[in-house]
């Protein structure tokens, strides 16, 4: 695959998902990418806790891209905030997260892949813990 049809590929989805090793340690995949620099620098970053649930990705997602005071802090409020706000890359670092509760991560990723979808961003990038690491994450 060509670099070109490469990037075309990742402009077409949503959520992409990076090992925390090819972060760190500037991996190169089989094309000769940096897998690291796949993330764009002007990403805005979701932090988080060691506990993900809905209050606070809905919370940690107000405060990175900024949402307006009226944000009710539900999900309908959050597509609407989310495709008005100017955040176009979004990065998601689940290497210290020792719980997800799984149904608000599908409905939060739900969420990015149809504003995505709609209106062409954001785009998530989210980093997994490295295969060596003593616990593996049930996405």
């Amino acid at each position: 695959m060509k670099k070109a049809d490469m990037n075309r590929e990742s402009m077409n989805q949503a959520i992409h998902y990076v090992n925390q090793s090819h972060v760190n340690q500037g991996h190169i995949n089989q094309n000769g990418t940096a897998l690291g620099t796949s993330i764009p620098a002007q990403a805005v970053t979701i932090a988080v806790g060691d506990t993900l649930e809905k209050t606070e990705l809905l919370t940690s997602l107000a405060k990175a891209c900024d949402f307006p005071s009226y944000f009710s802090q539900n999900w309908d409020s959050a597509w609407d905030c989310l495709t008005d706000s100017e955040a176009i890359h979004l990065r998601l670092d689940l290497t210290d997260v020792k719980r997800i509760n799984t149904e608000d991560f599908n409905v939060f990723k739900s969420i990015i892949e149809d504003a995505f979808r709609e209106f062409g961003k954001p785009q998530l990038w989210i980093i997994v813990p490295s295969e060596d690491e003593d616990y593996a994450l049930d996405i």
